[in-house]
């Protein structure tokens, strides 16, 4: 059984080995992305049991992205295969620090989710439901499906967390704040990233947007900051946790590790202000290796530069 249930769109990832305009770049890295995939490895690898809601193309990216799963434990038994779409890919290319995505999932078989995919006593089974903005902002059945999932979850009296991951390409700002704002007000554990938050509440001070979200209604709300490190916000009152020193190379799928990893730490007792530090350290040990998935660390490297920063 599934402690974590995550559900979105998985996408084959194109990672650019060297800087340079995208029409420059003569190799590129093979992954795997999706922000809700991300999540899963992260909380699987952080030692969370972990299982997987999405629709696939029969195709070999989606088959690539079953046998990774399978290989990390996560849970593939409710996935479903769609022989009239494809599985979702992009791009990253880097120049002068910045990263820039070409993406190709307009009709992706995960857009086409509905709510009637959803299996209700898998979900009611979990302790937890994890979604993503992204996943809301593909296709208006994507998400609807997500809010039927949370509908099941709240039901059962189940957990959910989300990150809006806010995506300006996806969908317009107006329709992106109410259903982002909604969702919120629907979860238990929120992850909006500072730049995302900024956007959608008009607000400046990290300080401000933790008190807005936290008023929407859910029990825990962090604000990631980047190299900032992350703000936590709860009735008990606001927290900043400096982020931990590491050769940082790349900045992709840092936000969704931290989320798998605060996850599968609340899900095991541990109090909130380490769930904080752990997730903390398994978002910055991603950032020194390329990719969403290959750099995404293990509970026990986690731990070991929690105590060396603890240490030092």
């Amino acid at each position: 059984m599934s402690e974590i249930i995550s559900m979105g769109e998985p996408m084959l990832e194109f990672n650019a080995e060297e800087e340079g305009a995208l029409s420059e770049v003569r190799r590129f890295i093979v992954g795997w992305g999706g922000d809700t995939s991300n999540f899963c490895i992260a909380a699987r690898r952080a030692g969370a049991r972990v299982g997987y809601l999405t629709r696939l193309g029969e195709d070999e990216f989606g088959e690539s992205f079953l046998k990774l799963w399978q290989r990390e434990g996560i849970d593939t038994s409710r996935v479903v295969r769609d022989p009239d779409a494809f599985t979702g890919a992009y791009f990253i290319s880097r120049k002068g620090g910045q990263h820039y995505f070409t993406y190709f999932r307009r009709g992706s078989a995960a857009s086409r989710m509905t709510p009637d995919f959803l299996p209700k006593d898998y979900i009611a089974s979990a302790m937890l439901l994890h979604v993503s903005g992204i996943s809301q902002a593909i296709s208006p059945s994507a998400c609807d499906t997500v809010f039927g999932a949370i509908t099941l979850a709240r039901a059962a009296g189940r957990l959910v967390s989300y990150d809006p991951n806010y995506r300006p390409k996806l969908w317009p700002i107006d329709r992106a704040r109410a259903v982002i704002h909604e969702t919120c007000r629907q979860a238990d554990l929120i992850f909006p990233s500072l730049d995302d938050a900024r956007q959608l509440t008009g607000l400046s001070a990290a300080e401000d947007i933790a008190r807005f979200y936290l008023e929407l209604g859910p029990k825990v709300v962090v604000i990631k900051l980047g190299a900032d490190g992350a703000l936590l916000a709860t009735a008990d009152g606001l927290a900043m946790f400096p982020p931990y020193k590491v050769d940082s190379i790349d900045m992709s799928g840092a936000g969704d590790t931290f989320d798998g990893a605060f996850a599968a730490a609340y899900l095991a007792g541990r109090p909130v202000l380490e769930c904080m530090r752990f997730a903390n350290a398994a978002a910055a040990i991603t950032t020194t290796g390329l990719g969403c998935v290959t750099p995404v660390p293990r509970r026990e490297a986690i731990e070991e530069l929690m105590a060396r920063a603890a240490e030092g």
